[in-house]
């Protein structure tokens, strides 16, 4: 197959990309200088700047975004235009994750169930309805229903999602319940999907905290401890 067959095909769809071909890679380059000229695609994939770096940035993060694309089978520009950076790393946002579920082929439109499931009181002590959500559906071709991890008000309180400054549980709280438990449903059913990615309201609400080693005055103490029960160990275990 020539250099050109080679360009049409990975230009229509129809071969994967493959970062470490050099045909692949010099065609998605010429494909995502389009892209990053345009102001159809959010910030992050234009040329910030007429500096050869600012360019170059701006390919790599189109580069990336083209891939992930293929991978889902999703167009490129829809990716673009759902992917954010939040606190440094990437992620979906709820709608284009419930997108792609539905239109994937394999299961049919997400739904969803509610239940109210009595009340609850805030740490302010006003009471509120604690409504329950459960998404679901099923395989085509199949009557198994396939159900996510039921999602509440009372788990968005004790999660502490609820209370957050400018949180939307407060004022689109039906809305969030169906947004958590179609992310819930595709994390157990369909993870391939999002490729291990959260969703933006994920990220910025569920933040890992960096390990950091706590020191106390009794650390080198126990340390010690364990230190001798293991040399205790090793004595018993040649005796024996």
């Amino acid at each position: 197959m020539c250099k050109e067959e080679k360009v049409l095909q990975l230009a229509s769809g129809n071969e994967t990309f493959n970062f470490f071909n050099p045909v692949h890679f010099e065609t998605m380059q010429r494909i995502c200088n389009v892209f990053v000229n345009s102001e159809l695609v959010p910030k992050i994939y234009q040329k910030q700047g007429d500096t050869p770096d600012a360019k170059a940035k701006a390919i790599a993060n189109c580069m990336i975004a083209i891939e992930m694309a293929q991978r889902i089978g999703a167009s490129p520009l829809m990716v673009m235009q759902n992917m954010y950076i939040v606190y440094g790393q990437p992620a979906w946002s709820s709608k284009f994750l419930i997108a792609t579920v539905n239109s994937c082929g394999r299961y049919n439109s997400l739904k969803y169930r509610f239940e109210n499931q009595g009340k609850i009181k805030l740490p302010s002590g006003v009471e509120i309805d604690n409504v329950c959500c459960t998404a679901y559906t099923t395989e085509k071709g199949s009557d198994e229903i396939l159900e996510s991890s039921p999602v509440s008000i009372e788990m968005a309180v004790k999660e502490g999602w609820y209370t957050k400054n400018g949180s939307k549980w407060q004022t689109i709280p039906s809305l969030m319940l169906q947004y958590r438990a179609a992310t819930f449903w595709t994390r157990v059913y369909a993870p391939e999907l999002s490729m291990g990615l959260q969703t933006d309201d994920e990220v910025r609400e569920i933040r890992d905290i960096d390990y950091e080693e706590i020191k106390t005055p009794n650390n080198q103490k126990a340390v010690s401890i364990i230190k001798e029960a293991l040399s205790d160990a090793k004595e018993e275990t040649k005796a024996e």
